[in-house]
């Protein structure tokens, strides 16, 4: 019996992101997880999802397809995800050079997901360039500008169903084409060459009213793919260096329980904490960075530098209260226990961080100013990876089932095998 029993299993990241959700659902999927997983659904973010895997010297860094992809399970992109074509392909096009026959028959994409254009792009790109020494930390993918374009004009917003009809794209496209323009004030893509990258998308990947969510839930399991880490979570990160996108697991858990089913919600988190571009982080010590090396993240045109911390106890506690509550947590990077300290508690905030009201940015505001100016006392980890582990367990109040000492698939193991309830 595994620890996740029958259930469909959610994979969060329960810090800045980059704690090793990818590998760990590469894992799940394997022959060597025996989990029956039918297919991988993304349910929130986009193409600036960057979750690295590696098996048997294969490397890739997976952002719209599903992590399970070298295993052969199908992605389902939700209604919660935002798709971006061009990306789409090009990281079809790097599989297949990896072995993976016609990736893009695994896909499978709800037709109420919105689309992400080069006129979103643009517009993120211009707008974080203003910014200057004061930028949020993008990625540069226009995620935030699909959002907020949709909220602000519902009627022109572009989502997967409309791209099999050309009348319907060039009147969204003509419309994004004219917002933009002013901000970015260089030559607008073609729409002409977009609607027909566009209609080739459509004519090539399978569309449907759910993804065919519930058709793959009757093969099998299924694994929810979390992008980012709830720390940058849109109303529960600390503002504005947050995600346009609701990282925690409520969107996930509604679409397991729309299907009569129950989610096991497992929490992934290093032993040391990370951060990939601005926003406070009270644990970073730049000290760090020549013990504990990235080998897969480097420094972003937009989203500026990779960043490392002493484990930050008090961000493990905060993730979980916003996730409310986790069954179960996988340890990443087991081999660099010993390198970074550990942070208990912030002088003047204690050991837990309140959470405010739902969608009060004004309070999540307030946190960053006060944890800019947060500089916590370090104590000395130990070298027992077990104790590390232990600390953990206890700040998430959640067993550890899953390690990993290495990056690669064979690097991966199952701690409990004991069956582990789910009731909420």
């Amino acid at each position: 019996m595994t620890p996740f029993a029958d259930n469909d299993i959610i994979v969060i990241d329960l810090g800045f992101g980059d704690a090793g959700k990818g590998a760990t659902v590469d894992y799940l999927c394997s022959p060597d997880a025996d989990l029956n997983v039918s297919a991988v659904v993304r349910f929130n973010g986009g193409a600036q999802a960057a979750h690295n895997v590696v098996v048997d010297g294969r490397h890739h860094t997976f952002s719209q397809f599903g992590s399970g992809t070298f295993s052969g399970v199908s992605t389902i992109l939700s209604r919660y995800m935002l798709v971006e074509p061009f990306a789409l392909a090009g990281e079809a096009r790097q599989l297949e050079e990896l072995g993976v026959p016609n990736p893009l028959s695994l896909i499978h994409i709800d037709k109420r997901a919105l689309v992400t254009t080069p006129f979103h792009i643009m517009m993120n790109r211009a707008k974080e360039d203003r910014r200057g020494d004061a930028r949020h930390g993008s990625c540069g993918k226009g995620i935030g500008e699909t959002v907020a374009f949709s909220l602000d004009f519902p009627d022109d917003a572009l989502r997967v169903g409309d791209c099999a009809y050309p009348n319907i794209m060039r009147r969204k496209l003509t419309a994004m084409s004219d917002w933009c323009s002013p901000t970015v004030g260089w030559m607008m893509p073609s729409i002409d060459d977009i609607i027909d990258v566009y209609l080739e998308f459509a004519a090539t990947v399978r569309m449907s009213d759910d993804g065919d969510l519930a058709e793959f839930a009757n093969r099998g399991r299924l694994i929810f793919e979390g992008a980012q880490g709830v720390l940058l979570d849109e109303w529960r990160g600390f503002h504005p260096h947050t995600t346009w996108s609701t990282v925690e697991p409520s969107n996930a858990r509604s679409m397991i329980r729309e299907l009569g089913r129950e989610p096991y919600v497992l929490g992934v988190t290093r032993t040391y904490t990370t951060r990939h571009g601005a926003g406070p982080m009270p644990s970073e010590r730049a000290e760090l960075d020549a013990v504990l090396p990235e080998p897969h993240n480097g420094v972003g045109q937009y989203q500026g530098a990779f960043r490392v911390g002493d484990l930050d106890l008090v961000m493990l506690r905060y993730a979980v209260d916003v996730c409310d509550g986790v069954h179960g947590v996988a340890v990443t990077h087991l081999d660099a226990v010993g390198r970074a300290g550990v942070v208990d508690e912030y002088p003047g905030l204690g050991k837990r961080i309140a959470l405010g009201r739902w969608q009060d940015l004004e309070y999540q505001q307030q946190l960053t100013d006060q944890l800019v100016e947060v500089v916590p006392v370090v104590g000395e980890s130990s070298t027992d990876s077990d104790a590390v582990v232990a600390l953990i367990e206890e700040a998430t109040q959640a067993s550890a089932v899953l390690v990993a000492d290495g990056p690669d698939r064979s690097d991966r193991r199952v701690l409990d095998l004991r069956p582990t309830s789910t009731d909420e």
